[in-house]
């Protein structure tokens, strides 16, 4: 679902124009945005919880040079926790009717969850 597939379906569901709809879900976005780049956490009771999380700084490797090894620094990110009634309703969904798009995205939240003297995943190609 996108942000414009969520418009769409807010403005039908509650009769606000498409714009309106667009500008007050832009503006919850700018808001969340700039809160969390201010190193604070936004909480959305029965939704979740976004946070500002450090990455320790760690050892990586090149993949095209294995031998080399490369600092990577310390750095912020945002973590995403949901909620308990978010939890249980996608606890629910059944695996095999799941919209999983890519292997690699599992790769990528391991790594965020990886403690820093693991190994790390190989690099993601997206990024």
């Amino acid at each position: 679902m996108t942000k414009r597939d969520l418009v769409i379906r807010i403005s039908e569901e509650t009769g606000l124009v498409q714009q309106q709809v667009q500008d007050i879900l832009q503006k919850t976005l700018d808001v969340v945005s700039t809160t969390l780049a201010k190193g604070e956490k936004v909480e959305l009771r029965n939704f979740g919880i976004f946070e500002i999380r450090v990455r320790k700084a760690r050892t990586g490797r090149n993949p095209n040079h294995p031998g080399t090894d490369v600092p990577i620094p310390e750095r912020a990110v945002v973590r995403f926790k949901a909620g308990k009634e978010m939890r249980e309703a996608v606890s629910k969904l059944d695996p095999s009717k799941a919209a999983v798009t890519d292997a690699s995205s599992k790769a990528d939240d391991d790594a965020e969850d990886a403690e820093p003297d693991s190994p790390t995943p190989s690099a993601n190609p997206s990024a």
